[in-house]
């Protein structure tokens, strides 16, 4: 074959190979919930862990659990439209720890912390980190990150209270946080607002364990390594991190580096993950839509972290937002199986709960 031709051989490979990578991120794929998949936890226990003193829950977008099994979340202080959902001026603590038995009220801190609290990772020592996403209008709190002791102290901050911008010094909008098995620290940023320089801010930002800057990756767009909202964040038993790249319907993977790996998007619009032990994928879509995601449905995948395929599926609870019911947007899984949904701005607004429970047969 003369030189031309193996040139010619060579690019269009090369446009083949670029093709697959855009179409296997990219491309829409019929939701694999529209067939008949099965539900491992088909009871529903909306309103599960009352609140202390009688409190009406708020709206949530984030549940996980303990080393010791049990569950935390957050209350947004009792507001439930997002548009206002703010702690800022309350003084009644939005983080909670619930025996996840009896969901009693185990621990409860944070009061006066958070303007709106966001994503919540407990570490493999019980500590528990919170994420802030606004600021106040007074520009004293929000764009932070808290890690708490399992008692409340708080251990150590990331960001500057109140002020929007880049790392090291400052986050925009950080939706999650999580630590890799090594304690460097991982966050999710941007929620679709801008910078001071009037980007909106699409990145991971990664940390060492004391809080030093190691370095940021990402940008908002549509390709491999761009975000549209990374919205949640879970390491496989792999290490590798696993991105809820909501507004681009896929789940994002990447080495601790930041180097890309693969996109699943069986999963559809994903706003909060959850990794088991022994690598089952939980993914909870808490908006698809006719408008935002058309012939999909809200609900919570499961899968294997090793392939794009969703295996089993639990459907919306029912609720007053219409015959296709609601799911929440953070999602976390117990010892023994049970499925729990932090319920978010629009669930909360029509089902009315800020944690509901899916348990076994």
């Amino acid at each position: 074959m003369s030189l031309s031709g193996r040139l010619q051989l060579a690019l269009i490979a090369g446009i083949v190979a670029v093709a697959g990578v855009l179409t296997h991120s990219q491309t829409p794929v019929t939701d694999p919930a529209a067939s008949n998949l099965p539900n491992p936890n088909p009871t529903v226990i909306q309103n599960w862990g009352p609140l202390p003193d009688g409190r009406t829950w708020g709206s949530s977008a984030g549940v996980d659990i303990g080393p010791d099994g049990n569950v935390w979340a957050y209350d947004r202080c009792g507001s439930v439209d997002l548009a206002v959902a703010t702690c800022d001026g309350s003084n009644v603590p939005p983080i909670l720890k619930f025996d996840r038995t009896t969901g009693k009220v185990l621990a409860s801190f944070g009061a006066g912390k958070f303007v709106l609290p966001h994503g919540i990772h407990v570490d493999r020592e019980g500590n528990v980190w919170v994420t802030d996403s606004r600021a106040n209008k007074a520009g004293t709190k929000g764009h932070q990150v808290i890690q708490f002791s399992p008692r409340g102290e708080v251990l150590l901050t990331l960001g500057t209270a109140g002020e929007a911008g880049n790392p090291p010094e400052r986050f925009t909008e950080p939706n999650d946080v999580i630590t890799a098995p090594n304690g460097d620290i991982f966050v999710a940023e941007g929620h679709g607002g801008k910078n001071p320089d009037g980007e909106t801010v699409a990145r991971i930002s990664k940390f060492s364990r004391d809080g030093k800057f190691i370095q940021s990756w990402g940008k908002l767009g549509t390709g491999p390594g761009e975000f549209d909202r990374p919205h949640a964040l879970a390491f496989d038993s792999r290490g590798r991190l696993f991105v809820a790249d909501r507004q681009n319907h896929r789940i994002q993977i990447f080495n601790q580096d930041g180097k890309y790996l693969d996109s699943f998007v069986e999963f559809s619009r994903v706003s909060g993950l959850f990794i088991t032990p022994d690598d089952r994928l939980y993914a909870i879509d808490s908006e698809s839509n006719p408008e935002r995601h058309p012939n999909w449905k809200t609900g919570i995948r499961i899968g294997s972290v090793n392939e794009d395929r969703v295996t089993a599926f639990i459907p919306p609870h029912h609720s007053d937002a219409g015959p296709h019911g609601a799911a929440g947007e953070g999602v976390a899984v117990d010892p023994e199986g049970n499925v729990y949904a932090a319920e978010g701005p629009t669930s909360r607004k029509f089902a009315g709960g800020g944690l509901t429970k899916y348990g076994k047969r």
